[in-house]
């Protein structure tokens, strides 16, 4: 009896250590492919934050995108915080649904009337207006038709790799693998797009990019009075 107890103990031994070695086959071959990309963005030297880096691979032609696409998120969020947008820059994937809660106390009337996606939300406050699908590549501007000086960007891409800076500057995107990768990189007030194919050796050890001057911040311009407006 104990003899037949240890075998059957040995034999589930057994299988388990060739299911964990299985697994662990598993998990080093998938960390194997894929790659990790970092894009340091500045404006004349200065770490520049809110600029969208998107990279696709540059093994494919601009007429079949599908091949590199994952499925898109099912919703992003733009928020409205203290009669601002929040974030003031998302990234988004072609097919991404997108709420915007008001999380202020007055309502507001959000609109765009960018080439890659018209729309308007009429007078709402909380979370009662349905999400807009954003299915075109492009920058979407944003503003509030009660208070001017709000304003937003969403940028539509259509490449699962994307990432927007942080305060340092810096864009990690996680990759499949490739050989060469056409990098994007633009911002809300950047008078250009950098666009440039990388080669992936170079991106895994990181690429600097400077977009140079940028116009000034509109949210920050000095209000004028309802008489001078009447001049403009």
């Amino acid at each position: 009896m104990v003899k037949n107890n240890l075998t059957l103990f040995s034999t589930s031994l057994y299988r388990a250590g060739r299911c964990l070695a299985l697994v662990l086959c598993v998990l080093v071959a998938a960390g194997v492919h894929g790659a990790v990309l970092k894009v340091h963005v500045t404006s004349n030297t200065v770490p520049l934050q809110d600029a969208v880096v998107s990279v696709r691979s540059a093994d494919l032609t601009a007429h079949s995108p599908a091949v590199q696409s994952s499925p898109a998120p099912v919703t992003a969020a733009m928020d409205q915080r203290n009669l601002q947008f929040s974030p003031n820059v998302i990234a988004v994937q072609t097919g991404t649904l997108v709420s915007f809660p008001n999380s202020d106390d007055v309502r507001h009337h959000v609109y765009s009337f960018s080439p890659a996606k018209r729309f308007e939300l009429r007078l709402y406050h909380g979370t009662t207006a349905n999400p807009i699908k954003f299915d075109t590549a492009g920058k979407v501007v944003l503003g509030c038709n009660i208070h001017d000086s709000m304003l937003g960007y969403i940028f539509v891409v259509d490449t699962p790799f994307y990432a927007v800076t942080g305060e340092d500057g810096l864009a990690t995107i996680k990759t499949d693998d490739a050989s060469e990768w056409v990098v994007q990189v633009e911002h809300p007030r950047s008078k250009k797009v950098w666009q440039q194919s990388v080669p992936a050796a170079k991106l895994k050890n990181g690429l600097s990019v400077d977009l140079g001057g940028l116009a000034p911040d509109p949210r920050k311009a000095k209000p004028i009075s309802e008489l001078d407006a009447l001049f403009k």
